[in-house]
């Protein structure tokens, strides 16, 4: 099992915009390009990516916190549900997000870490640039 981890900086942003783009289920479909199903409730599942992700939000702390498992579709059944955590912080003018996602299956890793700079990093940071988001194909 790999543990991932990412900082990433959204230029003149906040903390609470980050945690709006992944918690509500309008802003994250339409800037991911791909239906996703997630409400702001401790212990609601959820699914991004036309149900390929799934899981069940733990712990929120709105503008500062999302602790969520989370397993893709095609994991092993074996394979046990991840761990992701982000946490946002703000920084001057600008965002700062930390992610951590523990517990991902080895084969599954490099694509996951990829995946989240390709399908949520880069079309944040366009999308809260004003910018139109160009997004990746399929997932």
């Amino acid at each position: 099992m790999k543990t991932l981890t990412q900082k990433v900086v959204f230029k003149n942003a906040t903390p609470e915009q980050l945690y709006d783009l992944y918690m509500d289920a309008k802003l994250h479909s339409l800037v991911t390009g791909a239906p996703a199903k997630i409400t702001k409730k401790e212990g609601a599942s959820f699914s991004a990516h036309g149900d390929y992700i799934k899981g069940k939000n733990f712990h929120l702390v709105p503008g500062k916190l999302i602790v969520q498992s989370w397993r893709g579709q095609d994991w092993k059944k074996g394979d046990l549900d991840s761990i992701f955590m982000l946490q946002f912080e703000k920084q001057g003018k600008d965002a700062v997000l930390n992610m951590v996602h523990a517990n991902i299956p080895d084969k599954e890793a490099d694509g996951i870490k990829s995946g989240w700079v390709d399908y949520y990093w880069t079309p944040w940071k366009a999308h809260l640039a004003g910018k139109k988001v160009t997004r990746k194909k399929g997932m």
